[in-house]
């Protein structure tokens, strides 16, 4: 467990004492959102991120020192175990070194050497291996010809005949080609030097069709230099039979560095050892070799896939919130019309319609006049357009409409990505058991802008769709991932007790569906809960839950102010103490005037002092004065707003040098797709993020972040802006 924790350290740059903390926190059951706000002063502050990688290098080192010890057992049981091979074993830091160093003593399938072992070969193998011979290989060789000595059965059976002495120099040549596949450090070796100096080659299968791939019709790329969305392109188009894949290898330089390994002199063995080395080579290394860089490759590609769709993922979920507003939800489409919903500012349903001011109906003044009518009924504040089929007529639709609208009203585009998925859902039927699947699309559109955590935590979110290859990568690790996402971004906001949906209690440290059930059923039957506390009365929600989920837990207007702050009720008392201190009470949280004179003596506060004498950690003091000066403050107000549009801009618009502002909506390896108010994003290249070098454009934005950028390419045929934010 040691060598595991100062692993760990050294990856994370992070102290053993943290590692080994966080361990002991993660096996007893904690979350790691519990951990990474409530057990700062045990683990040094480690914050959820680093916290998640931990428990994944954690799970593996752990799988790879039981895999260790099930192959030393298995080679001691072969009774071929030897103390340099448990040295090697024991030393190795990956899985595939591991299996590297097993093969020579894993159980085969049938294959050429093992047919000529059971034909008794083995030890001409020896010979010709040892070099020291003088008679010649074929005298040697008629001493396991045993084609007289077999019965009438088995001379039928092929897989025991030595028939000649050329025969048996082939079967000993075959054990020596395995041998050669199978020695771990050869293998090793010739991965360091394809990956090294290996080149990545790809060519069309179909050079004459037209494809997404075409820019790989004939290229290539030294291995250690593909970027990851290559390495998922490259994958990609190898599946949809669009491309043929290799990896090019410097040949001569590993045959060289085998047969000087191997080759002792010049002998009559040397030409029958050079041959059966290319053969090991080509017939048995080459082609598994591949497998493993390619798999290790898409492995080291997924994972980076997996962080950028998992940052994009926060971001979105993080999204500030719009409250207050009386919210149109517009769903878009052409034949079957657009759907409508309004949603008063608590995020219920006032009215739902359908209309169809686009193609082929067209009927523009009879959708205007409905929607007028509505929005003046309901005194609608924004409308939000989802940004799938049909989104861009239905943006000039209700940009012309808006203009006669009497009061002030603005409209919004929001991703609707997932919306669909959701309608048909079986959480959906049970929220809107009245409404029709396709006007469920357009309430998720409205609810997106009041609260988009409280909305996609709804969705797979898979199915959210701000990444990069995402249907590509495996599917299980990628879902593992965004549900920790999902998790540290819900426990970041905190969650109102009494008006949170069953499935974005679901996210909160240490409750489960089962549990957040029936929190809600508690809630229908007892009325709002007027403390934490009383969430031990639900049904399997017992103390350790409680522990895990309190702090996350939100009640407005409940009895003690702190509960509705990230102040944990294990905290409540030196908080009450720290208040006395300074000449307050708890209540004071709810008075305005008297919070704005706590703020100001927070300010004064002596913090390794104070922490002393209150008997708790500086680092939880410190977060107990941030909730104290703000109580009831949604981290999301910080970030940027949503960019609310009057007026619509055609891509005809657009001119070279023009500057916008747009909403970052995606960002990937290569740059960030920015919405600037036409119906294509623009996309911004790495090279044009920043004046200086950046390794990840996750360095200079994120997703729902609001840019300034300055249009810098139009391809009209293409439809494709480039932009800059080089301004």
């Amino acid at each position: 467990m040691d060598k595991i924790i100062s692993k760990i350290a050294e990856e994370l740059n992070v102290k053993p004492l943290q590692v080994e903390n966080a361990v002991k926190l993660i096996d007893e059951g904690n979350t790691i959102p519990f951990i990474a706000r409530y057990r700062k002063e045990v683990t040094g502050g480690l914050s959820d991120e680093v916290l998640r990688d931990l428990g994944e290098r954690l799970t593996y080192l752990r799988n790879l020192e039981i895999r260790k010890g099930e192959v030393i057992k298995s080679i001691d049981e072969q009774g071929k175990l030897t103390d340099e091979l448990t040295i090697s074993i024991e030393s190795a830091e990956t899985l595939s070194e591991v299996e590297d160093l097993y093969r020579p003593f894993k159980q085969k399938k049938k294959t050429r050497a093992t047919v000529a072992k059971a034909k008794g070969l083995e030890p001409l193998a020896e010979i010709i291996l040892a070099q020291e011979e003088n008679r010649p290989i074929e005298e040697i060789a008629k001493e396991y010809v045993n084609i007289d000595t077999l019965s009438d059965e088995d001379k039928k059976n092929k897989d025991k005949v030595v028939a000649s002495p050329e025969e048996a120099i082939q079967g000993a040549l075959d054990i020596i080609a395995e041998n050669i596949s199978d020695n771990a450090k050869y293998r090793k070796y010739i991965k360091k030097v394809c990956y090294r100096e290996g080149t990545i080659t790809t060519k069309a299968t179909k050079p004459d069709e037209k494809s997404n791939y075409e820019m790989y019709y004939d290229f290539s790329e030294l291995v250690h230099k593909l970027p990851s969305h290559r390495i998922l392109a490259i994958n990609r188009g190898e599946t949809e039979d669009f491309l043929k894949v290799s990896i090019d290898k410097p040949e001569d330089k590993i045959l060289f560095y085998i047969k000087r390994d191997l080759i002792k002199g010049n002998t009559q063995f040397t030409e029958m050892l050079e041959n059966t080395i290319l053969d090991a080579f080509e017939r048995l290394i080459e082609p598994s070799v591949d497998r493993e860089i390619r798999s290790d490759l898409t492995e080291k590609a997924e994972e980076k896939a997996i962080k950028v769709f998992g940052q994009n993922a926060r971001q979105l979920l993080l999204g500030a919130p719009i409250k207050g507003k009386t919210v149109m939800g517009f769903d878009p489409a052409y034949r079957t019309g657009c759907k409508i919903a309004i949603i008063d500012e608590t995020g219920k349903i006032l009215d739902t319609c359908t209309v169809y001011p686009t193609a082929p109906q067209n009927d523009v003044e009879g959708a205007k006049k409905t929607l007028l009518d509505l929005i003046e009924k309901y005194h609608v504040d924004i409308i939000a357009i989802g940004n799938g089929t049909a989104s861009r007529e239905s943006e000039m639709f209700v940009a012309d409409m808006i203009k006669d609208v009497k009061h002030e009203i603005c409209y919004v585009i929001v991703s609707e990505a997932g919306a669909s998925v959701y309608s048909a859902s079986k959480l959906a039927t049970e929220e809107y058991p009245d409404i029709n699947v396709s006007l469920r699309g357009a309430i998720s559109i409205a609810r997106r802008l009041q609260d988009p955590l409280a909305e996609l935590v709804k969705i797979d979110p898979k199915a959210i769709g701000v990444g990069q290859y995402q249907h590509d990568v495996n599917q299980k690790k990628l879902s593992e991932s965004l549900t920790g996402v999902v998790e540290d971004s819900v426990n970041k906001v905190g969650v109102d007790v009494n008006t949170a949906t069953p499935s974005l209690l679901s996210y909160v440290s240490g409750i489960n569906s089962t549990i957040a059930k029936n929190i809600v059923k508690y809630r229908d039957e007892n009325g709002k809960l007027k403390e934490r506390k009383e969430l031990l009365k639900v049904p399997k929600l017992g103390k350790v839950a409680f522990e895990q989920c309190a702090g996350f837990i939100r009640i407005p207007g409940g009895k003690n102010p702190l509960e509705n702050t990230a102040v944990h009720p294990e905290s409540y008392e030196p908080t009450e103490k720290l208040l006395d201190k300074l000449g307050f009470k708890v209540s004071d949280l709810s008075n305005k005037e008297s919070l704005n004179l706590l703020r100001e003596k927070l300010k004064t506060v002596n913090i390794p002092e104070i922490a002393k004498e209150l008997d708790i950690g500086e680092m939880t003091l410190t977060d107990i004065i941030s909730e104290l000066s703000k109580p009831g403050r949604d981290p999301r107000e910080d970030m940027p707003k949503p960019v609310l549009r009057s007026d619509v801009l055609k891509f005809e618009d657009l001119t070279e040098g023009m500057i916008l502002t747009g909403t970052v909506r995606n960002v990937i390896d290569f740059g960030a797709f920015v919405d600037i108010g036409v119906k294509y994003d623009g996309l911004v290249h790495i090279s044009e993020m920043s004046n200086n070098y950046i390794k990840s454009p996750s360095e200079i934005v994120s997703v729902g972040d609001v840019v300034k950028v300055k249009v810098i390419k139009i391809d009209s045929v293409r439809k494709k802006v480039g932009l800059s934010m080089k301004i």
